[in-house]
């Protein structure tokens, strides 16, 4: 009998306190959406939807499946992707939608984002915006453990001890089996009140086996009447925490309207580095027809050759500019890129025809003549620059300009590996070397681990108290009082022996499920890290590369340059002798002789720097403990492979 009633007293308490981790998880968004939307009413007048929980079919996710993108490990998807251990207390798909986030699936191909796609993409996947979102509902969760010290605070503790004593030979057997149950609250003038009923049962298991039922109960009050007395003291945190989720909401509000102007200004100017690009090109096109001219005119006797070295100096300056255009607008789309929340390295292009958008608006708006539409040649230039790979461009710099009439399409040829270093290494191939040999990379994963444990660990306080003890005591001890009896031994079966089962739950779990809930937004965090650092690895070794390639062309540009400039100062030094040009001109061309030496050099210099950052930033860049370096081979890399 007594047996049963232990046996039912530790089960009802363990029964009470007992819910699923995931339980707590779906209670603790209703309470934060409903405080939430009680404060839009009060601060915006009206009620927006709000969740931070986020699709596990992300446009990100989508993106890289389909593209086929490298990424660190499956960690990079999402949550859901992250193994989980046996013991992970989520284990119904709680923690995100089932559904994708309304956006079209990937392709192979470049995904083109109009503007307000754009917005929708970065509303979903940006780990800035959602921080922002996760802020907010963090604070309606502070809010709501604030009312719960205002609360009636209930719980349970219950424990069966069982003894045995052995001293006097035979077992002297007893049972003692207690249950409490307890109450507290606070009250609004600090009026603290606690109660609590007590139940022990004690129970002789040898001899005539008596038992005894114990009851008692208690109760306390405890009322300031000085410091800490007083509605507006007491309840003033509570009062700060209600305002403190107006003040959230009201600059959540302001951050969207700030956040959705970055992303649109962002989006027109990569609209307007790609703008740029087609001027860039038109130029050059231009300054190498002129180049062209200026050549069968001075063939013809009717130009000095002085002008035409003035025509090529300008036409090598026209491609310089048209190669960092090129360069600049990939550098912009991968930052906008980031700020979408969306891997560097995804094929993305823009609404090229925002632009004519634009031009429209303005002339209604300001009157004149519209700009010509130009986006069909925006299109054109973005998917060039998007797939761009010439074959060969041997030359080309030497024969745009000569052999062909002045009025031959001009076709520009743009930068290709030939002549390449030794470093500037297939940019996929770069990437997968960075994502494997980052140090902080994989300190960045190993958080993310870190943070899925600390889910683990929260998980595990809502669990009843549950403890079993045991002791036992044989033998004898002497003092001087008993230094003449006999020596004492060591006699098992004299033994004194107890063990117990004692069971704790607090019914009130405010406290533990929002710091549950703030653990799995502690762990969606530490995803959105890895893939923000995973991203900027990317951005990292693409900006790389595109500085090698774009020092590799300069020096080649700078090289002919030089050799123009030598020219055109020789030329101009005849003439002056012959009467036929002035000293100007001869410091014009001392001048664009040392511009041009000058920027070869850094140029040179640049292209050993970009070097060394390639190496850094894929990680293979070894250092001792002397600082010295000791380089990255490529060339032994492939013999690997």
């Amino acid at each position: 009998m007594t047996a049963a009633v232990t046996a039912t007293v530790v089960m009802a308490i363990i029964i009470v306190g007992c819910r699923s981790p995931a339980g707590y998880h779906k209670q603790a968004d209703k309470v934060a959406a409903d405080i939430i939307a009680k404060k839009q009413q009060q601060a915006l007048g009206r009620t927006e939807p709000f969740t931070i929980e986020r699709p596990q079919d992300t446009f990100r996710r989508r993106l890289i499946e389909a593209q086929g993108l490298p990424v660190v490990g499956p960690e990079s998807l999402g949550t859901g992707k992250v193994p989980k251990p046996p013991d992970w207390p989520e284990k119904s798909a709680v923690g995100g939608h089932a559904a994708g986030d309304g956006k079209p699936a990937a392709a192979a191909e470049a995904m083109k984002l109009s503007l307000f796609e754009a917005l929708e993409v970065a509303a979903s996947s940006s780990s800035e915006y959602q921080a922002q979102k996760e802020g907010l509902f963090r604070t309606a969760l502070d809010l709501d453990l604030r009312r719960n010290d205002f609360r009636s605070i209930f719980s349970s503790d219950g424990e069966t001890v069982f003894v045995t004593n052995h001293s006097q030979g035979k077992p002297d057997n007893s049972m003692v089996t207690s249950a409490s149950l307890n109450w507290s609250q606070v009250f609004a003038t600090g009026a603290s009140v606690s109660a609590g009923l007590a139940l022990d049962l004690a129970t002789l298991l040898t001899g005539e086996r008596h038992s005894s039922l114990g009851i008692v109960a208690d109760t306390s009050v405890s009322v300031p009447l000085l410091r800490g007395a007083g509605r507006r003291v007491v309840l003033e945190p509570l009062t700060q925490a209600e305002r403190n989720v107006v003040y959230s909401i009201n600059n959540f509000q302001q951050y969207r309207r700030e956040f959705a102007v970055r992303v649109a200004s962002q989006y027109l100017q990569v609209l307007r580095g790609l703008d740029s690009v087609k001027n860039a090109e038109d130029n050059y096109k231009s300054l190498v027809t002129s180049g062209r001219r200026a050549r069968r005119l001075a063939d013809a006797g009717r130009l000095p050759e002085i002008q035409v070295d003035q025509a090529r100096q300008d036409e090598l300056r026209a491609r310089a500019r048209w190669i960092t255009a090129i360069q600049s607008y990939q550098g912009s789309l991968d930052r906008f890129k980031g700020t979408l929340g969306l891997p560097t390295d995804a094929a993305i292009t823009l609404d090229g025809d925002e632009l004519q958008r634009l031009a429209v608006a303005a002339q209604g708006t300001l009157g004149g003549a519209a700009p010509q539409n130009n986006a069909d040649a925006m299109e054109s230039t973005s998917s060039v620059l998007a797939a761009r790979a010439p074959e060969n461009n041997a030359g080309a710099m030497e024969s745009t300009s000569s052999g062909l009439a002045a009025d031959a399409p001009v076709v520009l040829v743009g930068p290709s590996r030939e002549g390449a270093g030794p470093y500037e290494i297939d940019e996929r191939l770069a990437i997968e070397l960075a994502l494997a040999n980052r140090t902080d990379l994989r300190t960045t994963l190993g958080q993310l681990y870190d943070a899925e444990r600390a889910v683990i660990v929260a998980a595990n306080a809502f669990l009843p108290g549950l403890n079993v003890r045991a002791n036992g005591t044989f033998g004898q001890s002497r003092s001087p009082g008993s230094a003449a009896s006999p020596d004492a031994e060591l006699r098992p079966d004299r033994g004194n022996y107890s063990a117990s089962v004692a069971a704790s739950v607090p019914w009130n779990k405010v406290s533990q499920r929002n710091s549950y809930r703030k653990a799995l937004i502690a762990f969606e965090q530490a995803e959105r890290s890895l893939q923000q650092a995973e991203d900027q690895v990317k951005l990292d070794v693409r900006n790389d590369l595109r500085t090698l390639l774009t020092a590799r062309e300069s020096i080649k540009i700078q090289f002919v340059a030089v050799e123009v400039a030598r020219r055109r100062v020789d030329s101009v030094e005849l003439f002056l002798q012959a009467g036929r040009a002035q000293i100007r001109d001869l410091l014009d061309a001392q001048e664009a002789l040392i511009s041009a030496q000058d920027a070869l050099t850094t140029n040179l210099v640049d292209y050993r720097v970009a070097a060394l950052a390639l190496q850094r930033d894929m990680g293979l860049l070894e250092t001792d403990e002397k600082g010295l370096w000791r380089e990255y081979d490529p060339a032994k890399f492939q013999e690997k492979q």
